[in-house]
């Protein structure tokens, strides 16, 4: 597309910062609306897979990341004692690092920083009240009250998605899988170089993940009533028995955990829009279209992956209309893949019953996985 465009991004979350860089670096006007008050992002760490790792570097941000994290090759099965059972080396797009593990918060301000210097706008304590879209661009109001008139608005507003609201109702709303995730950060282990995970069967698997030289995140997924909350008083009490079974790093790490505020739980639930992604010139990205369980580590890959695909799209279209179906065509298949083999792998994991269709997937396994998504997008 020859002129430049006016954006609005609705949140500035990973992958709302990585289209905000990418589309400003463009020469395009950007503005971002998050409703928090800061780029404070919540949580523990994260794994940048290869193929998120080279968005990053598109972006002119790899060195950041990986200055920031612990890049690392190798995933390391162990059993409860923390005996290694096999080591697995993963896939790599290019040159590129295997992966990243990186803290959320280095994350976002790296990212953040990157929206700004390519400069776009951060807007905090501001989110859509209004939406007027006459088919040649979308009048919108914010909470703060101001408003503008705009060529294109995106939401990567998350898997609760205000605007999936605004544009489909309570059709999509996000769907709990039966199971939640307990992470928690702790000092890393030595040995702990790459992501290791540690199993006794389908009773309990826990992972460590090592996000810069002297940290690490210790994550697990249990089955857990919908209605179901730690008890704020000893939420890592309550972690550590559930992952009794386990000895060795997995055990050290419960034992440096002494504060149950440190504990992150949240319940797994996906989204599928299954409509189109867009209404007009209104579009959904991330996980607010598309949002799947953690078990292919792809969730926030898959949203810089939709970001910088959408700025390519819009740079190939000759209209933004033209650009969102040539976007929506190139995502569509590759976000609801992955979805739905993450969902697969939490299912066998788990022990729960799966479809025909998951078994089929499951044959590729997670390697097979790994394989196809380290490919270009």
């Amino acid at each position: 597309m020859a002129s430049s465009l006016r954006v609005l991004v609705h949140g500035g979350g990973i992958g709302g910062l990585t289209l905000a860089t990418a589309l400003a670096r463009r020469g395009h006007t950007v503005e971002v609306a998050e409703i928090r008050e800061e780029l404070d992002a919540l949580g523990v760490g994260i794994i940048q897979p290869s193929n998120a790792l080279h968005v990053m570097r598109e972006l002119g941000v790899l060195d950041d990341c990986l200055a920031a994290g612990f890049e690392w090759q190798v995933l390391t099965i162990a059993d409860p004692a923390g005996n290694t059972l096999a080591r697995i080396p993963q896939p790599r797009m290019g040159d590129l690092p295997a992966a990243n593990g990186i803290p959320r918060p280095a994350l976002a301000r790296v990212l953040g920083d990157a929206a700004v210097a390519a400069g776009a706008k951060i807007r905090f304590g501001a989110t859509v009240t209004g939406l007027d879209d006459d088919g040649t661009g979308v009048t919108v109001a914010l909470s703060d009250g101001s408003g503008d008139r705009w060529d294109l608005v995106v939401g990567f507003d998350g898997i609760g998605s205000p605007l999936r609201t605004r544009l489909y109702g309570d059709r999509y709303a996000p769907a709990y899988t039966g199971f939640a995730n307990w992470r928690v950060t702790v000092p890393r282990h030595p040995d702990v170089r790459g992501v290791v995970m540690a199993t006794a069967g389908q009773q309990a698997k826990a992972l460590l993940t090592p996000i810069t030289d002297e940290l690490m995140y210790l994550g697990a997924v249990f089955a857990e009533a919908e209605d179901h909350r730690p008890d704020p008083e000893r939420a890592h009490e309550e972690l550590a028995e559930r992952l009794a079974v386990f000895s060795g790093p997995v055990a050290e790490a419960l034992g440096a955990v002494t504060d149950p505020a440190a504990v992150v739980y949240s319940r797994i639930s996906q989204v599928t829009v299954e409509e189109p992604w867009h209404v007009g010139r209104v579009v959904l990205a991330g996980d607010a279209a598309h949002a799947s369980t953690p078990h292919l580590a792809q969730g926030a890959a898959m949203a810089v992956e939709d970001a910088l695909v959408l700025a390519e799209s819009l740079d190939a279209a000759g209209s933004v209309p033209e650009a969102l179906r040539a976007w929506e065509a190139r995502r569509r298949p590759r976000a609801l893949w992955v979805q739905a083999m993450s969902r697969a792998v939490l299912r066998q994991e788990m022990g729960a019953p799966t479809t025909a269709e998951e078994d089929a997937l499951l044959e590729i396994g997670i390697p097979g996985a790994a394989h196809v998504l380290v490919k270009p997008y």
